[in-house]
C-alpha cells in the first residue's frame, strides 16, 4: 500500500514542527505526522509521502525549501516548488492552485509506481487531489480539518477570501471517493452547509492520539515562574486555556465570561497559552489583533493580577500546563465557536484535569465517550463561567471527571484509527464483486444486541461471512447514519449490505460499484411527505417534553426524553391535539416521534420488497422497545436474551424466539432455532 498525503499550509517538518510559529502551523500538522506513523507501523503499507509546498523565509528556517525532503523510514517529506518563493498563508495559496498542481503531476510522473491513493488535508491539498484524479485516475480521501462554511457561520460574516475557500472546498468535496470526519457534528451538522458531499461518502474516524506524555505530567519550575509573574495569589484553582490566538477559538469570550462572574475571579485564576511570540508586531494580522484585544480586555475589566498570559513556551511546557492547573484543583477550557474535533480535550483528560468544552462541534462526542466534563454553548460567558466554577467548587464532581480521563487514552487510539482508515483504503481501491442475488434477509439493531460481547461478535462475522453470497446483512438502529456506521466499524464489522437509521426513517443502501453508501431517495420521500415539524414541535413545547440534541432531531424524527411518562399516554395526547404520528419508546428514557406508519418495521418491509423478498425469508433480532413494531410485523423474530422493555413478555411477541443467549450469541442461537425447522 503507498498512500500520498498532500498538506499544504504551515510548516511542514517530520522533527521539531515550530507549532505556532504561522496561524497555519496547526493541529492537522500533528495529526498528519502521528497518522503516517501509525500507517508506517502496518506491514501493508511499503510508502508514505508527505506533499507539502516549499518556501524560502529566512525568519522560519531554510529547510522547508523546495526540493528539500526529509525521510524517516517509510516516511517522505517532498516539498513542491510553484511561482511564489516566499512563505503563503492559507488565504494566499489558491494564486499558486495551477503551478502547485503542474509540480504535482510532476511529482507523480517521477514516480516509479503511482500511489494506490491521495488523502488530501485541507482545501488547498484538494486541488491536487482533484487534478491527481481527473488526469491519472486516483482515488482521493478528503480531510476538512476546519471548514470555511462553518467559519462563516460562526462569524456571521464572509469576504471574498472566505467565499473563494468554501468554493475550493466544495469543487474537492464533489469529487472525492470518501470524506473523513473527526465527530458527528462534523458529519452531520457541518458538512450539511455543502451542496455537493452526500452522506454517504462522509465517514466518522476519530483521530488517534499519543497522549502518553500527558499521564502522570507534573508542573515544571519554568511553567509555574511563567504563570506566577502575572499573579497576584498564585496558589488559586487555575482556569487554563491552550489555544492558537485565532478568533474562532473564542479566547477573548473566555476572559468575558472571567470578567463578568465576580465570585469566580474570588476562587480562581484564568491562565491563557496563546501562541508564542516576541513582539506584538510581528505575528500575523490576526493573531495580532486576536492577542491585543485580550490584553485590552484584561485592562478594560481590571483583572490584572488574575489573568496570565505568557509570551512563549516550548512543546515540552504544554503537559506541565495541565499538571499545574490539575494540582491547583483546575479546569481546562475549550470555547471555541466550533471546534472540528477537541484535541486539547483529550490531553487535559489524559492528565486527569476535567474540562469545560464548546457544545459546537467534536466535543460532544469526547464528553460523550469520556465523561470528562460538561459542555457549554461557547456564545453564553454567564454558562462558561458557572460551569467552570461549579466544577471548581464541587469536590465530588471534579474527581469524578478527572478520573474519567483514563477513559479517553483507551478511548482515542492511533492503532484502531489506523485499522478503521486503512480498511477505507481497502474499501476504495480493492475490486468487489457484484451483490449477490440474495434469498434470505437478516435484521440486526446494534447496542446491545449486534454489539456488547466481542467474542459473541467474532463468531457471527463467521457465521455472517460463510453466508454472504445468500444473507444480506442489514442493520436497523435508533442511532443516525453516521453515528451506526462508525461504532461498526470501530468494532470490526465490514460495511453490511444497507443501514435503516433514526429509528427507520433513514435507509441507506451500500453500492459496491461507487465503494460509498447511497441514500434511499424513495424511502426519504415518503418518509418526510406530510410531515409537520413545526406542528410537532408546537405540541411537544405544550406538553414540556424535553427535547434531545440538536443532531437527533432530522426531517421525520423529533426525539425528546421520555421522563416517566407513556406510550399510550403521548399517542392520545398528539392525537387529541391533531397530529396523527407513531410514538416509539425505548430504555425507559428515550422518545422518538415519527410520521405514521414509518419506522423500523415498514424499513425493513421496504428493503424486502426492493430485494425481491417475501417475509417468510426475513429475520429480525432487537433487543428493546424501538425494534418491538419491528419483531411484531416479521414472522420470524429473535429476541436477545439481554431484552429490555418487557420484550421478553410482551404477548404480542410469542410468535418471537427468545434467545437464552445475549447479545450476538442470542442472535446465532435463534438463526439455528429457525434454520433447524426449516422456517427461514
Amino acid at each position: 500500500m503507498f498512500i500520498c498525503h498532500v498538506a499544504l499550509q504551515g510548516c511542514l517538518t517530520l522533527t521539531d514542527v515550530p507549532y505556532g510559529i504561522t496561524a497555519d502551523t496547526g493541529g492537522h500538522i500533528k495529526y498528519l505526522l502521528e497518522l503516517a506513523e501509525a500507517s508506517a507501523d502496518d506491514p501493508r503499507v511499503e510508502r508514505i509521502d508527505l506533499v507539502t509546498r516549499g518556501f524560502h523565509d529566512d525568519t522560519i528556517g531554510a529547510q522547508f525549501a523546495p526540493g528539500h525532503g526529509e525521510a524517516r523510514g517509510k516516511i517522505r517529506v517532498i516539498r513542491l516548488g510553484d511561482d511564489d518563493p516566499g512563505y503563503l498563508p492559507k488565504e494566499g495559496l489558491f494564486e499558486q492552485h495551477g503551478a502547485l498542481c503542474d509540480a504535482f503531476q510532476e511529482y507523480l510522473d517521477g514516480l516509479e509506481r503511482r500511489p494506490d491513493l491521495v488523502h488530501a488535508h485541507y482545501a488547498d491539498a484538494g486541488v491536487l487531489a482533484r487534478h491527481a484524479k481527473q488526469t491519472l485516475a486516483i482515488p482521493y480521501i478528503f480531510t476538512g480539518h476546519s471548514l470555511g462554511a462553518v467559519k462563516r457561520q460562526a462569524n456571521g460574516k464572509t469576504d471574498r477570501s472566505l467565499d473563494r475557500r468554501i468554493e475550493v472546498e466544495e469543487a474537492a468535496l464533489e469529487t472525492a471517493d470518501a470524506v473523513i470526519a473527526s465527530s458527528r457534528d462534523e458529519a452531520e451538522a457541518q458538512y450539511a452547509h455543502y451542496t455537493s458531499i452526500d452522506a454517504g461518502r462522509i465517514r466518522i474516524i476519530p483521530p488517534g492520539c499519543d497522549l502518553s506524555r500527558f499521564e502522570g505530567a507534573e508542573p515544571s519550575r519554568k511553567v509555574k515562574a511563567d504563570v506566577e509573574r502575572f499573579l497576584r495569589d498564585p496558589d488559586k484553582p487555575i482556569i487554563l486555556a491552550i489555544a492558537r490566538p485565532v478568533f474562532k477559538k473564542n479566547l477573548l469570550g473566555l476572559v468575558e465570561a472571567y470578567a463578568a462572574d465576580k465570585s469566580l475571579q474570588d476562587i480562581a485564576n484564568l491562565v491563557i497559552v496563546a501562541g508564542c511570540r516576541k513582539r506584538l508586531s510581528d505575528l500575523e494580522p490576526e493573531c495580532r489583533d486576536v492577542c491585543e484585544e485580550l490584553i485590552r480586555a484584561v485592562d478594560a475589566h481590571d483583572l490584572y493580577g488574575k489573568v496570565a498570559y505568557p509570551k512563549s513556551h516550548e512543546p515540552e511546557d504544554i503537559p506541565a500546563y495541565y499538571a499545574l492547573a490539575r494540582e491547583s484543583g483546575g479546569v481546562f477550557v475549550n470555547p471555541a465557536l466550533n471546534e472540528p474535533f477537541g484535541l486539547t480535550l483529550l490531553e487535559a483528560a489524559a492528565a486527569r484535569l476535567p474540562v469545560v468544552a464548546t457544545d459546537s462541534g467534536g466535543p460532544n462526542d469526547i464528553i460523550e465517550r469520556c465523561q470528562n466534563g460538561v459542555l457549554v454553548c461557547p456564545k453564553d460567558p454567564l454558562k462558561i463561567a458557572e460551569a467552570c466554577r461549579k466544577i471548581i467548587v464541587n469536590r465530588r464532581d471534579w474527581v469524578r471527571f478527572a478520573s474519567a480521563g483514563k477513559d479517553a487514552v483507551a478511548a482515542y487510539d492511533w492503532v484502531a484509527h489506523r485499522g478503521i482508515y486503512h480498511q477505507l483504503i481497502v474499501d476504495l481501491t480493492t475490486f468487489r464483486s457484484p451483490a449477490p442475488e440474495w434469498k434470505r434477509l437478516l435484521v440486526c439493531d446494534i447496542d446491545n444486541t449486534l454489539l456488547g460481547d466481542r467474542e459473541a461478535l467474532r463468531e457471527f462475522l463467521d457465521w455472517q461471512q460463510k453466508n454472504a453470497g445468500e444473507v444480506a446483512l442489514g442493520i436497523a438502529t435508533g442511532r443516525s447514519f453516521h453515528s451506526a456506521q462508525s461504532i461498526l466499524a470501530a468494532e470490526g464489522v465490514s460495511n453490511p449490505d444497507f443501514i435503516i437509521s433514526s429509528v427507520g426513517t433513514c435507509i441507506h443502501w451500500y453500492d459496491r460499484d461507487a465503494r460509498c453508501f447511497v441514500e434511499d431517495g424513495s424511502w426519504t420521500s415518503r418518509m418526510t411527505a406530510g410531515w409537520e415539524a413545526d406542528k410537532i414541535a408546537r405540541i411537544a413545547s405544550d406538553l414540556g417534553l424535553r427535547s434531545q440534541a440538536a443532531l437527533e432531531q432530522r426531517p421525520g424524527k423529533a426525539s425528546f426524553f421520555l421522563d416517566n411518562r407513556t406510550a399510550d399516554e403521548l399517542d392520545a395526547q398528539f392525537r387529541s391535539a391533531g397530529a396523527d404520528v407513531q410514538i416509539v419508546t425505548s430504555h425507559g428514557r428515550y422518545l422518538d416521534i415519527l410520521p405514521r406508519g414509518i419506522g423500523k418495521d415498514a424499513a425493513v418491509m421496504h428493503v424486502a420488497d426492493r430485494l425481491g423478498l417475501t417475509q417468510a425469508r426475513i429475520v429480525v433480532a432487537g433487543d428493546s422497545g424501538n425494534d418491538r413494531a419491528m419483531l411484531r410485523a416479521c414472522p420470524h423474530p429473535i429476541v436477545v436474551g439481554n431484552w429490555s422493555d418487557g420484550l421478553g413478555k410482551d404477548p404480542a411477541l410469542s410468535h418471537a424466539y427468545i434467545a437464552s443467549a445475549s447479545h450476538a450469541a442470542g442472535i446465532l442461537e435463534g438463526l439455528r432455532h429457525y434454520q433447524e425447522a426449516g422456517n427461514w
